[in-house]
């Protein structure tokens, strides 16, 4: 692990930077550039470019889970590149630069952080309380009608039921304990059983997915962390059969593909 002083990350944060920032705010104006730019560049809109600024998000994330900083540097890289292209594309529109985006943020993270940047004593509040109290007043001051705005439409589903399973609990509307959400989950399976059209499939499959993340919730479980881990053992495991198959696992029965699935879990134990 690489441990840099205070005054030496002071340095890199001054002397190397800010330069590097520069570089990269001229190329993106230059890519822009209607005359001597990129012709892609140029073409491009918020709502072309947002797909690109979350893979870039998937990708960073990524890198973290490989533990790969090399590819970390080189993702982060990528991401801050999206955050330049949009700034650039608000400024070319009159509407801010990206110096506005990083003094939003510099202004918010020293809002939030009273304790550290402002007089206000830490009175033993957990982390989590304390920043979701100054966000609920954050979306207040912007005039939010409910507990529920600001939650994103675009993050992925199970994260975004998560939310919002977060933000009503907060409210007190929650089940007591993991029982009562347990009960749902049986509840809705039935129900999605008992759906006799695709319009009620989908309904009743969308309540049973809700009803799982709130149970999940309540074991004190992130959703999508649990369902990434199911995934990379799903692909581990799959990809052992498939070794064992060599080749042929297509052909097998599905008893044969079972007892292969068994072989490998008992190998991981």
């Amino acid at each position: 692990m690489l441990h840099l002083s205070k005054d030496r990350m002071n340095t890199m944060a001054i002397g190397v930077t800010t330069p590097n920032l520069e570089r990269l705010l001229g190329i993106m104006a230059r890519l822009r550039d209607p005359q001597h730019g990129c012709e892609w560049d140029c073409a491009q809109t918020f709502s072309t470019i947002a797909p690109y600024t979350i893979e870039e998000v998937y990708e960073v994330d990524d890198a973290i889970a490989r533990d790969d900083m090399p590819a970390l540097k080189e993702e982060l890289g990528d991401l801050l590149l999206q955050v330049v292209f949009h700034a650039r594309m608000a400024e070319e529109l009159g509407l801010f630069s990206f110096d506005h985006v990083a003094a939003a943020i510099s202004d918010k993270m020293e809002a939030r952080h009273p304790h550290v940047f402002g007089n206000e004593s830490d009175e033993g509040q957990s982390r989590e309380d304390r920043w979701e109290s100054a966000k609920a007043a954050e979306r207040e001051a912007k005039g939010a009608q409910s507990a529920l705005d600001g939650v994103a439409r675009s993050l992925p589903g199970l994260m975004r039921a998560e939310k919002l399973q977060t933000r009503a609990a907060r409210q007190g509307f929650d089940w007591p304990d993991a029982d009562g959400a347990a009960a749902k989950v049986f509840e809705e399976i039935d129900e999605l059983r008992e759906a006799s059209s695709e319009d009620e499939r989908m309904e009743e499959a969308g309540d049973l997915l809700f009803a799982v993340v709130n149970l999940v919730r309540k074991s004190g479980v992130a959703p999508e962390d649990a369902l990434r881990a199911a995934n990379a053992k799903f692909e581990r495991r799959f990809r052992g059969m498939e070794a064992r198959a060599q080749g042929q696992f297509a052909m097998l029965s599905l008893d044969q593909q079972e007892a292969l699935w068994q072989e490998v879990k008992q190998s991981e134990r």
